[in-house]
């Protein structure tokens, strides 16, 4: 449970804290006011780049930009992250850490209205989307993720150096195909868990298919033989970090990249509503759901079921609108947050 947030030169939002009782979180307002930033601030409680994928020096407050701060309690602690000269910082209970430490501790999944073509558009965008369902429910994935980054950078830069030496290679992709295995394996454990967690009914199942990405199943032969092929591209060209996920909607038989871009943002919310099972049962808490316009493309009744779905899972899920009428049929489950144009925020009583 987030039980408060506390904002400091971020964004539009100069100062701005706020606290919740573990219910769910309906935030409305115009466009602009800063909802979406609330959001984001939120999700820079757990590991990565938030849900705007944000340089940390372009988050803080212009024109005072000279650094930016977030702090919360979230299940009795006090997570704090921010930025200054140094970059981006982690404390947890006072003690400096990790963002991978805050995955440990922060769960958290989201859509935003950029994912609204996922389906149709680069690889990219599903692996993230897919790797943030992964975090939910394996903490390590983080770290995993961070390791086979940092060893691929730096395999990339002998790539583009040109160097011949095999030597130099060798203990680099040990380090890749260590990390990488973990990732893969992650992730091929919830797709399948994913595929039996779903509900076919207001929000279709999708029948999904993880393509692991070239060399997934001998990573180290594939960067070997791959070299070459790398050197002249200068980049790394086999690996987990090409994976992709696919997804049918299971019923009809059709793929999520030929259905309607309201049928797409249907298929993404059984995802996120089936992690959250998934979560429920094994952590005896769903993740925090972070919901951004979610009402854009969903009809009254499927609104309706949406909001039921949260409130019988029990999860603190963040939505945003435009008005108050967006969120009626989630009434005094609900706390509501109206945002005023210059960013003012005040509690006011769902009906």
């Amino acid at each position: 449970m987030l039980s408060m947030v506390r904002l400091a030169l971020f964004r539009n939002h100069k100062a701005l804290q706020l606290a919740f009782d573990g219910r769910p979180v309906a935030i409305w307002g115009p466009n602009g006011a800063g909802k979406t930033n609330i959001l984001e601030a939120v999700s820079l409680l757990s590991p990565g780049r938030g849900l705007r994928r944000a340089a940390t020096e372009d988050i803080g407050r212009r024109p005072d930009a000279v650094g930016w701060k977030v702090a919360a309690v979230l299940d009795g602690h006090e997570v704090e992250t921010w930025a200054e000269d140094a970059g981006r910082q982690v404390r947890i209970d006072g003690k400096a850490t990790t963002q991978a430490a805050m995955g440990m501790l922060a769960r958290v999944v989201w859509l935003v209205p950029a994912m609204d073509r996922l389906w149709i558009e680069a690889p990219e965008g599903r692996r993230r989307f897919l790797d943030r369902l992964v975090l939910s429910l394996h903490a390590g994935h983080a770290e995993a993720t961070l390791e086979y980054e940092r060893a691929m950078r730096e395999r990339n830069r002998l790539l583009k150096d040109q160097v011949q030496d095999a030597g130099w290679y060798g203990a680099i992709e040990a380090r890749m195909v260590d990390a990488g295995a973990r990732i893969t394996a992650a992730r091929a454990d919830v797709v399948g868990r994913l595929q039996a967690a779903q509900v076919d009914g207001a929000f279709p199942a999708a029948a999904l298919d993880l393509d692991a990405g070239e060399g997934a199943d001998d990573l180290a032969a594939a960067l070997v033989a791959g070299r070459r092929r790398d050197m002249a591209a200068g980049r790394t060209l086999a690996g987990p970090h090409r994976a992709d996920l696919r997804a049918v909607w299971a019923a009809k038989g059709m793929p999520a990249a030929q259905c309607s871009t309201g049928e797409q943002k249907a298929l993404l919310i059984s995802l996120i509503l089936a992690s959250a099972r998934i979560a429920a049962a094994d952590l005896g808490k769903p993740p925090l759901i972070l919901l951004d316009e979610v009402a854009a493309h969903l009809d009254p009744g499927r609104r309706a079921a949406l909001y039921d779905e949260i409130s019988a899972l029990g999860a603190q899920a963040f939505l945003t609108g435009t008005e108050a009428g967006l969120f009626d049929s989630l009434g005094q489950r609900a706390q509501g947050f109206a945002v005023a144009e210059g960013g003012g925020v005040s509690e006011v009583a769902l009906t």
